[in-house]
């Protein structure tokens, strides 16, 4: 090959170079990103996980602030307020959260409820629609007629008056609380039986009727009226009441306190008095704030808002301790399996398959049998869930650990003297962390629909209302059956509104940490 002499080359042969060409190397601007941002970045552009992290939120925050928006207790129980429907305020837009329902009723019952208002003022009908007659005809073709009222009627004063024992003290401060805030509370007792007429109460045991009615025949029920269609009062003229206090309008000893045709407001009994109060009044005197259910209340009068806060509280308490102590003994044991495997892990896989082999369902009823008396029903379901819950967790750690020991990273750490405790904690755990932390929160929500399942069943019950513990499985039991489903239809739908959103938001969020964490199991079954 010529050697070319470089000097002798003419100098126009040569060009300039276009150095704006040229190509450099660049600084890099940007900061390297991490697994747990990288993670994040990815968990943030999920927009369904991010609803069901919000739902979380939104029901963490109800199940523990929610209670203390409320007048009550979940160990508080009102027989007398069982069933009533939800109210959002104590004066509510009528036909909207006002406490009340539509109905139509006969004659007697229309005039029941509207006695309430007559005698006390409280409107146990909040809106009158109107009325029909129906005709129906029977077997033998005899046509019978029926007026029937449709109103809307309110589930809190329809209640209307109970009779109550009280001692000489309870009654004389029942009596000063009348003087001194001008509320009455006391209302005239009415006569049951007359000498020579028989009954003159149509019921004897519901303090309601303070007014003559039929006693039999095709109006049975209905009230007597007078010639200008007022109700006709059966109020007690007789007897000592020791009252000195508000009268009801129309008593003759108002002008007159020793009157002998003056109303009697109490009758005398073994304990001390027994008087006819306004239970709505009655209750404010004794609690100092009106009876306001936002949810309603239950078949025995617990406020329905503070059980399902309640039974939130618990199932998340719950589900997350299950899920700790499970994905702590699930770890352990699988990563022992993973690391040392062969023998070790042949002898520990056998264990697993023994223990999952046995049905849940069975391990539950024979722990709530036999651990219930000594560790509690909380106690004995929390063993049930921890006696095969693990095995899950163990599964994929154990499969995370066969994936990483023959990693570079771990060979070179074990070249440089790292013992076995050290590798397994340091280089390979953290790796498989993600994994393990979805695997535990995709196992959440199951825990939560299986107390749920037990509780609703029967398996596990929650009876005791001391106790204060509530679970959603069991507000859902108490609100089954037909005829709770037609006329308190609250009973069961707010449990299972939120066992709905609890599951949903779970296995969203769930589902969005194991995208993030393993983008190469993206949009699989979880």
């Amino acid at each position: 090959m010529n050697n070319i002499d470089i000097n002798a080359i003419p100098a126009e042969k040569f060009e300039l170079a276009n150095r704006e060409g040229e190509i450099h190397d660049k600084k890099l601007d940007t900061k390297p990103v991490g697994y747990l941002r990288d993670a994040t970045r990815r968990f943030v552009k999920n927009k369904a996980s991010i609803v069901g992290m919000v739902i979380i939120i939104v029901l963490l925050l109800f199940a523990f602030i929610a209670p203390l928006f409320s007048q009550y207790d979940v160990t508080y129980t009102n027989g007398f307020y069982s069933n009533v429907y939800p109210k959002i305020s104590t004066d509510p837009i009528v036909g909207f959260w006002d406490g009340a329902s539509t109905e139509e009723l006969n004659t007697a019952n229309y005039y029941y409820y509207r006695a309430i208002e007559k005698e006390g003022g409280k409107k146990a009908i909040t809106k009158f629609y109107g009325k029909r007659t129906v005709s129906t005809k029977a077997l033998n073709g005899v046509v019978t007629t029926e007026t029937l009222y449709k109103f809307r009627l309110d589930s809190y004063t329809k209640l209307g008056y109970k009779f109550v024992d009280l001692t000489a003290e309870q009654y004389r401060d029942l009596q000063k609380y009348q003087n001194e805030t001008g509320k009455r509370v006391i209302y005239p007792m009415q006569i049951t039986t007359a000498q020579g007429t028989g009954q003159v109460m149509f019921n004897v045991n519901d303090a309601n009727y303070w007014y003559k009615t039929y006693l039999t025949g095709k109006n049975r029920g209905e009230p007597v009226l007078d010639e200008n269609g007022d109700y006709i009062p059966i109020y007690r003229l007789t007897g000592n009441d020791d009252y000195d206090s508000i009268r009801l309008d129309g008593d003759p000893g108002i002008t007159d306190p020793a009157a002998e045709n003056r109303y009697r407001y109490a009758q005398i009994n073994q304990t001390g008095y027994r008087c006819r109060v306004c239970y709505y009044d009655y209750f404010v005197y004794l609690n100092g704030y009106e009876p306001l259910y936002i949810l309603g209340s239950n078949s025995i009068g617990q406020d329905l808002l503070v059980c399902l806060a309640s039974g939130t509280r618990f199932s998340f308490i719950l589900a997350l301790g299950v899920a700790i102590i499970n994905l702590i003994i699930g770890a352990i044991y699988g990563a022992i399996e993973g690391y040392y495997g062969g023998k070790v892990d042949m002898i520990m896989e056998r264990i697993v398959d023994v223990l999952s082999g046995v049905p849940f369902m069975i391990v539950a009823v024979l722990f709530n049998m036999h651990l219930q008396q000594y560790v509690g029903t909380v106690g004995a379901l929390l063993f049930a869930f921890v006696l095969t819950g693990w095995i899950g967790v163990a599964s994929t750690v154990r499969m995370q650990f066969y994936r990483f020991k023959k990693q570079e990273y771990v060979l070179a750490a074990r070249t440089l003297g790292a013992r076995d405790r050290r590798l397994i904690v340091k280089h390979i755990f953290p790796n498989a962390l993600g994994t393990i932390i979805t695997s535990a929160a995709l196992f959440i929500p199951s825990v939560i629909f299986s107390e749920s399942m037990l509780s609703f069943l029967g398996i596990i019950r929650f009876d005791d209302v001391s106790s204060g513990v509530v679970s959603l499985g069991t507000l859902l039991s108490a609100g089954q059956g037909a005829s709770n489903l037609i006329n308190y239809p609250h009973l069961i739908l707010f449990p299972s509104l939120v066992i709905a959103l609890l599951m949903i938001s779970f296995n969203l969020f769930g589902n969005g940490l194991r995208d993030a964490f393993n983008p190469n199991l993206r949009g699989t079954e979880g």
